[in-house]
């Protein structure tokens, strides 16, 4: 990789109290508190496990709404669910094992050409995603598409 195709993204985290943590995204970008439920944590924010899902959701999730704009379709309104699956290994450590997300996109009728080209296409440009499936299993099913059943 050449540097001019890389790009560094950096976030702050600092411990609060207990487990809860603060990410810091800097730049005015926000900051997302983190816990770990109980009988670790409180449970005041998302955990980890649930933190990589939702960043696996959300780039899925702009990389077809991208594409579909791309094809001049109009995407009225996209929504996702999101699963995590844990499990421990065979030293007795528990590890994401599955990230099962289900998008649901709304679009206007009469685009099913242009749409079909891009569920081939938009996972294969998910940053995250693919980044993620070189040791998770990612299932991706998106509903709610002309033409479309999954």
């Amino acid at each position: 990789m050449s540097d001019t195709t890389r790009h560094t993204s950096t976030v702050h985290l600092e411990l609060e109290d207990g487990y809860r943590i603060r990410a810091d995204f800097g730049d005015g970008r926000g900051t997302l508190v983190m816990d770990e439920p109980a009988p670790l944590g409180d449970g005041s924010g998302p955990n980890a496990s649930a933190v990589l899902a939702a960043a696996v959701a959300n780039c899925l999730s702009a990389s077809l709404v991208f594409c579909l704009r791309k094809a001049h379709v109009e995407v009225a309104s996209l929504g996702a669910d999101v699963e995590v699956t844990t499990a421990r290994n065979d030293r007795g450590r528990l590890r994401v094992t599955g990230v099962h997300v289900s998008l649901h996109p709304v679009v206007a009728p009469g685009q099913e050409g242009r749409i079909e080209r891009c569920l081939g296409l938009f996972e294969d440009f998910c940053v995250v995603t693919e980044a993620v499936r070189g040791g998770i299993d990612v299932d991706v099913t998106v509903d709610g598409l002309p033409g479309r059943v999954t």
